[in-house]
């Protein structure tokens, strides 16, 4: 379904009514996320799985307009079921598009060039973390001793764990990207998790700093089903997982091999994947190798919302045996349908499924066994359906729009006298010398 730009409703902002209460100037927000956009020759801006327009407007219950930093390319139409990330009030500054280590020291003068022209002193700089476009704005803010803010939405630590990304630089990403967010947090005037304990925890905020917890999952009324669907008796159960197929970050092959096992035990049971990515083939291989892809359906990209909920609505469980996360969107939404759901013990994961359904990543027959109980005892599924359905209301549209407009405001509250970072504490010690050297370097070229 294809947004246009959303028509004006009203002149005056709640931002800048809240300004003028206060006696303060709105302010602008940069808010750089890492998602890649491409734009239309009539100058409109469009995604496909990123966020969109009424995702960038949740910033304006505070800020005066918000100005999207993220790689663009250039095309001639927008693909299938696209929406707007431009509105009124919603613009975005393009980046020169990458993908990728190789790509970005490539294009790497021309990125720092336009995220230079992208800063505005007197603005709100939001990190959408982890960020390499971001790490290079804060780097650069922190030399001159001007504020930003972060969100974290993600671990790098496990993002760039062995066997989640292959890559020769793996090792030196997950060390640089995982110091910096610690660095970042520690010296952001304002920070905020999507998760209750995890990323806090390992990701620790500065002494003065103004935080949060609450989700990028915002889930509306007719997300939610009234009541738990009562469990099924089928003469073949399916599982779900949803998910981006571009990286195994998704444990899908954890997945495909617990169905193997499942197959050999006789359970009747097939997967369905809703997401596509450059795996996929790699994926289908495995499950031809293990003799279960009659057993495995991947339906590709679907709009979200109603096209998803549609698939969740036909499956009996939800599956997320994830090699890394933050606070996984899809798996809210499938408790918001009354799924029972088994998931790893990463990321915010386990803090919103019970102890019995959480499996360590990787291990597929944990995996495996967690299903077959889960189809095998209905008043176990029972029990997981009206628990899952209870803990997603804390999801809900209004409760996280409250914690979240709270912490925007009290972030421009802080902005008029709060401490900001020093150059010397945003680099901090370096252990190794080629890291140091790289921050100084990129810190040098935004300044």
């Amino acid at each position: 379904m294809l947004d246009s730009t959303p028509e004006i409703t009203s002149t005056r902002s709640d931002s800048q009514l809240a300004a003028e209460a206060s006696g303060r100037p709105a302010r602008k927000a940069l808010v750089v996320v890492e998602a890649r956009f491409t734009r239309t020759p009539d100058g409109a801006v469009w995604t496909r799985e990123g966020p969109g327009y009424s995702f960038f407007t949740r910033y304006l219950s505070a800020f005066s307009e918000v100005v999207v930093i993220a790689r663009v390319t250039d095309a001639s139409s927008m693909a299938p079921d696209s929406h707007r990330v431009d509105g009124h009030r919603v613009t975005v500054r393009p980046v020169p598009h990458y993908v990728g280590p190789w790509q970005y020291l490539r294009r790497r003068s021309a990125v720092v060039r336009a995220l230079r022209g992208a800063d505005d002193p007197d603005a709100v700089l939001i990190l959408r973390a982890p960020t390499v476009l971001g790490s290079l704005m804060a780097t650069a803010r922190a030399r001159r001793r001007l504020p930003y803010v972060v969100e974290v939405m993600a671990d790098p630590f496990t993002v760039y764990a062995p066997g989640v990304v292959r890559h020769p630089l793996r090792p030196w990403l997950r060390w640089r990207y995982t110091a910096l967010l610690r660095r970042q947090c520690r010296t952001a005037i304002g920070v905020s998790y999507v998760t209750e304990q995890y990323l806090q925890r390992r990701y620790p905020i500065g002494r003065h700093a103004v935080t949060a917890a609450y989700s990028s999952v915002e889930l509306r009324p007719d997300a939610f089903v009234a009541e738990p669907p009562l469990p099924r008796q089928r003469d073949e159960y399916v599982v779900i997982s949803v998910g981006s197929l571009e990286m195994l970050y998704k444990g899908i092959d954890t997945l495909i091999r617990a169905l193997s096992r499942l197959a050999a035990a006789g359970v009747p049971v097939r997967c369905v994947h809703v997401g596509a990515g450059r795996q996929q083939a790699r994926l289908e291989q495995l499950a031809a190798q293990l003799g279960v892809r009659d057993r495995i359906d991947f339906v590709g990209s679907v709009a979200a919302g109603a096209q998803v909920r549609l698939h969740l609505d036909r499956a009996d469980l939800f599956a997320m045996p994830s090699r890394t996360e933050g606070l996984p969107k899809a798996l809210v939404e499938a408790m918001a349908r009354g799924l029972p759901a088994v998931g790893s013990s990463v990321g915010g994961i386990p803090e919103l499924l019970a102890d019995e359904d959480i499996v360590p990543p990787d291990d597929h027959v944990a995996l495996a066994d967690a299903i077959e109980r889960l189809l095998k005892d209905p008043a176990r599924r029972a029990r997981a359906s009206a628990r899952n359905l209870a803990r997603a209301r804390d999801f809900s549209q209004d409760t996280l729009r409250g914690r979240r407009d709270a912490f925007y405001r009290a972030v421009c509250d802080a902005l008029a006298g709060d401490r900001v970072p020093s150059a010397e504490e945003f680099v901090g010690e370096p252990t190794s010398p080629d890291a140091a050297g790289a921050t100084a370097r990129e810190s040098r070229a935004l300044s």
